[in-house]
């Protein structure tokens, strides 16, 4: 058996899968609630019924949300709390 140090077994696990979860929750904070519209909302464009029937709440056309995604910055996919950082007390 091989010694873990400081981390207990399932460790890497357990980092994954925050990972997975606080990734989950970004997610589902960013989509849209409530009822959706008929045009974009930024630039006025109508957004197609195929696009709403996909997205409820939808309230950006496909080109202003890619540029609102755009501008929402990087997320880098690294969870704090499985760093070596966190972990030195």
């Amino acid at each position: 058996m091989m010694a873990s140090g400081w981390a207990k077994d399932g460790a890497v696990q357990d980092q994954i899968d925050a990972t997975v979860q606080d990734a989950l929750r970004q997610a589902r904070s960013r989509m849209p609630q409530g009822e959706g519209l008929s045009h974009c909302a930024e630039c006025g464009e109508p957004i197609p019924p195929a696009r709403r029937r996909a997205i409820p709440g939808v309230r950006l056309c496909v080109a202003c949300q890619e540029t609102h995604d755009s501008e929402s910055g990087v997320f880098s996919g690294y969870n704090r709390r499985g760093s070596k950082d966190s972990q030195l007390r």
